[in-house]
């Protein structure tokens, strides 16, 4: 059958993939959500299909299909769309631009590998780490599309250890040595390993974000093109997506992002970077609204299931809050979180429920983070029943002193002290409020909690109840408002099960700590109205 006539077969047989059932089988996400929140419904695609091989692909994981992909994505947007089936096989590519309608189907015994060579990534504008700047252009990316998802059940591999730098200190020595024998360059200290020059050049030229700075011409952009290294799937703007099914893996930098998006399904994917990964978030949710992630897993370098909403100035100028969003049924291996909130989020969060997520020797396990200078406000964040294990810091860490580092190299650092300096708030102020986390049990810790927040702008009315952590310290309080820790066992093997330091209005209501008093042992510094019951 020709290309042509499999078409016609396809007109004939259009019909929406979000009509093929009448009823909302999300529904039971909604049961109790404690927010208004629009459902969220599967992209409208029409029925028809086309294959890669139909436009000269071949899957033999040598040949470039870049052109094959772009002339069949061309051919199914000049009909209005449709599904691109990617059959067995390793398709090696250059990026992939998706278009209104499209459906990237990378069936379960195919793999999406991108190529290595920089000159198919060109620079462009775009948005990282909250910031208005230029990155290479993704493998996967899309610009304000609507209708388009990534199915099939295959996998998507971004080719990322070509990309990224590497710290001596995450990898073994023989790994480290190999690393040194392949080439590439090494920082003054010897103990980052950098792939080529321009990657070496943009670490130079940047700030302590990722974010390279003082850059005016094309010439001196080319110049730290290898740290340009691209997120994997970059969706911006777009509306009503879809992920599901797939597996990916070994992304250049973050792995997904979607960025100021709309109805957006993210079901049943595995997201995978080695730990080492520099960078190597799982999923990055920006300024997006109406979300739902579910029933996946991630294994990363980074955070995994991370959310954001721009950085500073750009992001408050941007103003475009993150905000109705469901995640559930989620689980996360490695990870320097398992559900983040930051650091940037300058255009505000809102509107969360997090619920039935495991999260297994993750850094933290629930992190929310920012610093002076983001402004915004992250409110109304819902979280319940969540199981850990093995956190090597907190299992809920709240952190307004955020400085890069990640929890485990911040710990490592030692103590802070309990006075920090008062700034007058303003617009660049951060706030971190009404936040709600219920049953949690945590089994194996380094501390209970930490709230580490700021004189000016204290971390208000938090609410954790019914919570059961293993930990080796307590919980520690700092500049926090109307905290309400209720029923909440915390079984330490040092010190107080409880401090509160420059905090007011908290209460601790039925909590016990090792010692297994009904009235917990508390240490207190510099607070007022600590209830103790």
């Amino acid at each position: 059958m020709t290309i042509f006539k499999r078409f016609a077969a396809g007109i004939i047989a259009s019909l929406a993939l979000a009509s093929c059932n009448s009823s909302y089988e999300f529904a039971y996400l909604y049961e109790d959500l404690p927010f208004e929140m629009e459902q969220v419904t599967r992209p409208q695609i029409p029925v028809r299909e086309v294959d890669i091989r139909d436009f000269g692909g071949v899957g033999d994981g040598v040949t470039l299909n870049s052109e094959a992909f772009a002339k069949a994505i061309d051919a199914l947007a000049e009909i209005g769309g449709g599904r691109l089936v990617v059959p067995t096989g390793v398709w090696l590519s250059g990026p992939i631009t998706l278009k209104d309608n499209i459906d990237l189907h990378i069936r379960p015994d195919a793999i999406l590998l991108f190529s290595t060579d920089r000159d198919l990534y060109p620079i462009v504008e775009t948005v990282f780490e909250g910031l208005d700047t230029k990155r290479c252009i993704s493998p996967i990316n899309a610009v304000g599309a609507k209708n388009i998802a990534i199915t099939g059940g295959g996998t998507i591999d971004g080719n990322g250890d070509s990309w990224r730098q590497v710290k001596k200190s995450k990898i073994a020595p023989s790994q480290w040595k190999k690393l040194l024998q392949s080439g590439g360059f090494t920082n003054e200290k010897g103990d980052v390993w950098y792939p080529d020059s321009t990657s070496f050049y943009g670490a130079v030229v940047s700030d302590a974000f990722n974010v390279p700075q003082g850059l005016t011409t094309e010439e001196e952009w080319n110049k730290v093109k290898t740290y340009l290294r691209p997120v994997m799937i970059s969706l911006m703007n777009c509306e009503n997506v879809l992920l599901e099914d797939c597996l990916f893996q070994n992304s250049p930098c973050w792995n997904i992002h979607p960025l100021m998006c709309r109805n957006v399904i993210i079901n049943n994917v595995t997201v995978r970077n080695p730990w080492y990964s520099q960078n190597g978030d799982g999923l990055d949710v920006d300024s997006c609204e109406n979300v739902l992630v579910i029933n996946s897993s991630f294994d990363v370098g980074d955070d995994a299931i991370c959310i954001k909403s721009g950085k500073d100035e750009d992001g408050r100028r941007r103003a475009r809050p993150c905000r109705n969003l469901i995640v559930d049924n989620c689980i996360v291996f490695h990870g320097h979180g398992g559900f983040v909130v930051g650091s940037e989020m300058s255009g505000g969060v809102e509107n969360i429920k997090v619920s039935d997520c495991r999260f297994l020797g993750t850094d933290v396990g629930l992190r929310f983070k920012s610093c002076r200078g983001r402004g915004g406000v992250v409110k109304n964040i819902y979280i319940e029943d969540i199981v850990m294990m093995n956190i090597p810091t907190e299992p809920l860490l709240f952190d307004l002193h955020y400085g890069g580092k990640s929890a485990v190299e911040a710990a490592a650092e030692g103590a802070s002290p309990f006075d920090v300096a008062f700034v007058e708030a303003d617009e660049t102020t951060p706030q971190f409020r009404d936040i709600y986390i219920k049953d949690v049990i945590c089994s194996g810790a380094a501390r209970a909690m930490y709230f580490n927040g700021i004189p000016e702008k204290n971390i208000e009315n938090i609410v954790v109840e019914n919570c059961e952590i293993v930990s080796e310290k307590g919980a520690d309080l700092r500049y926090s408002t109307g905290v309400i820790l209720k029923d909440v066992k915390i079984t330490q093997s040092e010190g107080e099960g409880f401090s509160v330091a420059n905090c007011s209005n908290v209460m601790i209501d039925d909590c016990v700590d090792a010692a297994g008093k009904d009235i917990p042992e508390v240490f207190q510094y510099n607070s007022k109205n600590v209830s103790i019951d």
